[in-house]
């Protein structure tokens, strides 16, 4: 059956071809004969009981340098479609956080995906704390006095902003670097969050691997490995993506979340594994879709597809 496919994201022109995900799902979606609506996160309305999106129709084809068409503005209620696909990229800042309480309105009957409420109450890194012995020695605070002796006990140490995305703000900082002090005085200057400080796994230097769960279920991995003298593997400061499969313990991590996700309706997640140890779970919008599929000769987008088209079954027996 033809959908009504809502994608609240970034503006379609800023997608990399090459590496975006959502472009990927957006694809997917077009070919079962599904149709898209593209409209940006501050188009999102709630007026009178009603969510509103303004909006256009969008046709999406794989090729380069003409992937993408839009239609005619217009002024759409997210109620009359079948599902949303929350796929703006962070910040989690109150913004994101605002359109999960719109979006709330509708789900389950138009299924948002992720689940708004519990992307709501999954932030990245705040989120791997519900789950026992699968983090590193891990501190969030804003007590100077708990971040030295968290450092004197670890020695080399990552330093990052809880709510941080994309690998900005992140800091390795050496037993004897002296700029701790500048550094926590400029995060506090910045917001009044804690910072998070985690114990520095050296096995990042031979990746940080992504694991892609759908429906709870471990689907593929690519494996990121950082630039010479970086200590962070994200794609757009030059990490190297590397074909990568899953080790026990990685399967144990997967095993120990994915349970939960499926049960709060997060069907598309991607987790962060350093080593033997879980750093992030991701389930605002989540990449590595392309870069598994070339690597493996698979279709993920496909597999989240027959997911959310299986949600959607569920919830009509219901």
């Amino acid at each position: 059956m033809a959908l009504k496919v809502a994608i609240q994201m970034d503006p379609i022109e800023s997608i990399d071809f090459d590496g975006d995900s959502t472009f990927m799902l957006g694809l997917e979606a077009v070919t079962r004969g599904h149709s898209l609506f593209h409209y940006l996160p501050k188009d999102l309305s709630f007026r009178d009981g009603r969510v509103l999106a303004r909006g256009r129709a969008m046709q999406l084809r794989a090729e380069r340098g003409n992937f993408a068409t839009l239609g005619a503005a217009e002024l759409v209620d997210l109620a009359e479609m079948d599902v949303v696909l929350m796929r703006q990229d962070p910040p989690f800042d109150m913004a994101y956080i605002t359109a999960t309480h719109i979006l709330q309105h509708i789900h389950p009957k138009t299924l948002v995906v992720n689940n708004p409420v519990a992307v709501r109450n999954a932030p990245e890194k705040l989120y791997v704390t519900h789950f026992d012995g699968v983090m590193p020695p891990t501190l969030i605070s804003s007590d100077m006095e708990a971040i030295r002796e968290f450092r004197i006990e670890h020695g080399s140490i990552i330093l990052k902003p809880l709510f941080g995305n994309g690998g900005a703000g992140v800091f390795h900082l050496k037993p004897d670097d002296e700029n701790l002090g500048s550094l926590i005085e400029m995060f506090t200057k910045l917001s009044r969050e804690p910072v998070i400080v985690q114990k520095y796994l050296p096995a990042v230097r031979t990746g940080d691997k992504r694991i892609i769960l759908i429906d709870g279920r471990p689907a593929g991995a690519v494996n990121r490995v950082p630039a010479a003298g970086e200590a962070r593997s994200n794609m757009h400061v030059g990490g190297r993506p590397e074909k990568t499969g899953l080790t026990a313990r990685e399967r144990e991590i997967c095993e120990i979340i994915g349970p939960h996700l499926k049960r709060e309706g997060l069907i598309f997640v991607g987790i962060d594994v350093i080593g033997d140890y879980l750093t992030e779970i991701n389930v605002t919008s989540p990449t590595g879709i392309q870069q598994i599929n070339r690597f493996d000769g698979v279709r993920l987008e496909a597999e989240i597809w027959d997911a959310i088209e299986d949600a959607l079954s569920r919830r009509v027996m219901a």
